[in-house]
């Protein structure tokens, strides 16, 4: 895979958008109580630690030139005692807020999860698996410290700078002024920052996703890399991703770094002016203890105001991932109960199709007025070349879409007026690609109906006979399948895939090239299988061996998204049409 196919960025927003903060802050409504008690410990704590250059000012000005070594112990109780408040008070608002903050975390994660369970297949089809990936694990991530310190931190800073004024003002109005002349320049330097700042860590979220996902294709493909000698291509692409992620995380940095030196330098020169103001200009009416005072609260000023521009830079950060985080969550679902739905009851398998026409691209039908009747227990097969429609009908009945006209129907109740899992609870689809989970046999048999006696995973898997195989494992039904079941061969997934299907005893079965991946042989005994386990249900089947549907009740032949011939084998091979000339080049293929 070349490079450049990962190496594409999605459209970005110029700034942050307030609106994604606002979101963010809404999954703290449950645990208002909880936010509402750390700030008042913030409060707390903040004017606790405030008081102590006050008293040390009172101690030099008062206490020491008096020689009252009583009043003097009282400020140092004092003191201590404000320091201890400040500990504990600061002690006990992290362990909250962090608690809260991991809470917050979940629920957006499980938030992102749920969504990406109702999405369309072909939201998936569309984009890298490892750019799904990491919104769901490392952007959220990025949320953590952003909720656990940076917003009730900045309420608490804002708060300190408040009083912190007040303070300041009260023992030296002129000296306070002073202080705050640096205030202009940091402001517009965050100003001129800001927007570089947004644009650069988005820059870092496109690079990093797309590095994540390289990273994810080319695990699940290391047999083809090793087996085609790719290793040293796919190092080199995965180098450059590696670069591009660096080229862009440089300059987000250095954009960040400018903040805090910035202020630094400004807190360290409000320092010197506000001494020599004191010293030169203010000389006859500053004390010591005032200068010492000032000293104290220049550092508490500033450092909160330090802490903004902290906060400041992991918003414009995290503001990048937020947005990447609500645009999955935003993702509109394509299929979604209809208002009023009720619950399917039992069916009996009665499928209809009323001049179906579907698309996954507007103007692009690949279904056109498709009609048919098919009663219960039937077994349908449906036949064409690649790409003609086949799975698009069988993935409307499972309503994983819906149609653009026409009405697909199963005993007589149009699917769209009932709800989605009521529908595929009584539906059992076994795909092209056998999809295994880690996990025991065991567990994978029993995916569609959790609570399945060992009993009952065992005749499933016997009526399939995926019973011989797995008596010859080392460990049985409890023996692991690997991630994707890698530690089963193609045609045992599909053995499994079998049993798991016919475990949930579904009333409609949907086979879409199901024997793709097992041997004649393997196919004759699960034909045998079948014959008894479908008997009572309505069957669709999807194959390219056409010798596997020869004794279907009801063959379609689907071509261009159309029905161009309807029968049973031997009515259609009589017929001489499309079916016929089908199954004589899939005999001449087989001979």
């Amino acid at each position: 895979m070349a490079r450049n196919t990962f190496n594409v960025d999605e459209e970005q927003n110029e700034a942050l958008d307030p609106r994604n903060v606002t979101r963010l802050l809404a999954y703290l409504k449950p645990y208002k109580r909880e936010v509402a008690f750390s700030m008042a410990l913030m409060i707390v704590a903040s004017v606790a630690a405030l008081a102590g250059p006050y008293l040390v000012k009172l101690a030099i000005d008062q206490a020491i030139p008096a020689g009252d070594s009583m009043a003097l112990l009282k400020l140092a109780g004092l003191l201590l005692a404000s320091v201890a408040v400040a500990f504990a008070c600061q002690r006990l608002r992290i362990r909250t807020m962090t608690r809260i903050a991991q809470e917050v975390i979940v629920t957006v994660r499980n938030d992102i999860f749920d969504k990406l369970q109702k999405l369309p297949f072909t939201y998936f089809d569309s984009r890298p698996h490892g750019k799904i990936l990491i919104r769901v694990v490392n952007y959220v991530n990025s949320l953590s410290d952003l909720l656990s310190n940076g917003i009730i931190q900045l309420v608490a800073d804002l708060f300190s700078i408040v009083f912190i004024l007040l303070f300041m003002f009260v023992i030296d109005p002129r000296l306070t002024l002073v202080c705050m002349a640096g205030l202009p320049f940091l402001f517009a330097a965050i100003m001129f920052l800001k927007r570089r700042q947004h644009r650069a860590w988005q820059r870092v979220s496109h690079k990093q996703a797309n590095l994540n996902a390289y990273l994810s294709e080319s695990l699940n493909g290391m047999k083809i890399t090793q087996s085609y000698a790719r290793e040293g291509v796919n190092r080199e692409i995965f180098s450059g991703l590696g670069a591009d992620w660096k080229a862009a995380w440089m300059p987000a940095v250095l954009a960040n770094f400018t903040i805090w030196p910035l202020i630094d330098i400004l807190s360290t020169s409000a320092t010197g002016l506000v001494y020599v103001a004191g010293i030169l200009l203010f000389a006859k009416s500053v004390t010591v203890g005032t200068l010492v005072a000032f000293g104290g609260y220049i550092w508490r000023f500033w450092m909160p105001i330090q802490n903004i521009g902290n906060f400041y830079n992991a918003l414009v950060t995290t503001g990048a991932y937020l947005e990447r985080i609500f645009e999955t969550i935003d993702e509109p679902v394509e299929v979604v109960d209809a208002p009023g739905a009720t619950e399917l009851s039992v069916i009996r398998g009665h499928v209809r199709f009323e001049d179906v026409t579907f698309s996954y691209e507007k103007g692009h039908p690949v279904l056109r007025n498709i009609d048919f009747d098919v009663t219960p227990g039937t077994t349908i097969a449906l036949v064409g070349p690649t790409g003609a429609g086949k799975t698009s009908i069988v993935n409307l009945m499972s309503r994983f879409y819906n149609p653009d006209s026409g009405k697909v129907l199963v005993d007589g109740i149009d699917l769209r007026t009932v709800t989605i899992q009521s529908v595929r609870a009584q539906i059992g689809v076994m795909l092209q690609e056998s999809f295994l989970f880690s996990g025991t046999i065991a567990e994978n048999v029993r995916y569609g109906k959790p609570d399945a006696t060992d009993a009952e995973v065992e005749a499933a898997a016997d009526a399939v006979r995926a019973a011989d195989f797995i008596r010859l494992q080392a460990e049985g039904y409890a023996t692991q399948v690997g991630e994707r079941g890698t530690a089963l061969s193609a045609g045992q997934r599909q053995l499994v895939a079998f049993a798991r299907v016919l475990l949930a005893n579904p009333r409609i079965l949907i086979l879409d090239e199901a024997t793709s991946s097992v041997d004649t042989e393997t196919e004759r005994l699960i034909q045998e299988g079948l014959a008894r386990l479908l008997k009572g249900r309505t069957s669709f089947i999807i194959a390219h061996r056409l010798s596997t549907i020869r004794n279907a009740d009801l063959i379609l032949y689907i071509d261009d998204g159309r029905i161009i011939e309807r029968g049973t084998h031997d009515g259609l091979l009589a017929a001489d049409g499309a079916y016929a000339r089908l199954y004589r080049e899939s005999s001449k293929a087989i001979s």
